[in-house]
């Protein structure tokens, strides 16, 4: 199941190049109709490349990084490069940022945007979060910016986090997690993985298992609901009935920022 699901995201994040736009958090390139966005305007913040950006995240967590001249960041899911570019802005010269992504064509159009930039302080790396290909204790700070919630292990996943952090060093990461239970046709629909939404965890159960893999001070940055337009809905459940009963409950999408340290 898990080759399955990081399948189903590989091909859409590749679509995203392919297509050479992005569709939001859920990437549904080539199917207008089921087209969403999760992200935030990156338009005022410094070192921004609208050419890395497919508008695939789900916040900016660059804004709540504390990053500092000199340090050596690593960007968990990193794109065609978009976080990178603005955590190179801050740690300058002296610094180091490294981005990691399972798809091939990510990384080779992060590639393409760092030649163009000609920054020779920033690495793309192909690898998977689950086991990042970097060693112990080598990275003052991770970002990620609505990934974990696409990896099938997730407690593998804050584990490797917190292994590469140096002792005393911290992430910012923006993610989407769930309030109560979603309709069964959204939570089985792959588009519905790819597209960040029916692979997230409860809220409850995302900080629970950042404590888990050792982190503290865990605090929540940003919260922001996510309301999904009624046609994207209405693809997945099984009548308006349904969409109604939803609708009127408590139940939720969430994005969400959250700072811990190690």
């Amino acid at each position: 199941m898990s080759k399955q699901i990081k399948d189903v995201v590989k091909k859409a994040y590749t679509d995203v190049i392919s297509a050479g736009s992005g569709c939001g958090c859920g990437p549904t390139c080539g199917t207008p109709d089921l087209d969403w966005t999760l992200s935030e305007s990156y338009d005022s913040v410094n070192g921004y490349e609208a050419e890395a950006d497919y508008g695939l995240g789900c916040g900016i967590p660059t804004e709540y990084a504390n990053i500092n001249e000199g340090d050596t960041v690593l960007d968990l899911g990193s794109g065609a490069g978009n976080d990178v570019f603005i955590a190179r802005r801050i740690v300058g010269e002296k610094g180091h940022v490294i981005g990691v992504d399972m798809t091939e064509a990510m990384i080779e159009k992060a590639n393409e945007n760092k030649q163009k930039l000609g920054y020779d302080n920033v690495d793309f790396v192909l690898g998977e979060i689950e086991n990042i290909p970097l060693k112990d204790n080598s990275i003052d700070i991770s970002i990620s910016n609505c990934v974990l919630n696409l990896v099938p292990d997730k407690k593998k996943a804050y584990q490797e986090v917190h292994r590469v952090l140096k002792p005393g060093g911290h992430f910012s990461m923006s993610d989407i997690v769930l309030r109560g239970d979603l309709p069964k046709g959204i939570m089985q629909a792959a588009e519905m993985y790819a597209g960040c939404i029916s692979g997230a965890l409860q809220k409850e159960e995302y900080l629970e298992a950042i404590k888990s893999a050792g982190f503290k001070n865990v605090t929540i940055t940003k919260e922001r609901e996510v309301n999904l337009p009624d046609d994207i809905l209405l693809q997945f459940v099984c009548c308006p009935e349904e969409l109604e009963k939803f609708k009127a409950s408590n139940n939720a999408i969430f994005s969400l920022g959250v700072y811990a340290e190690k």
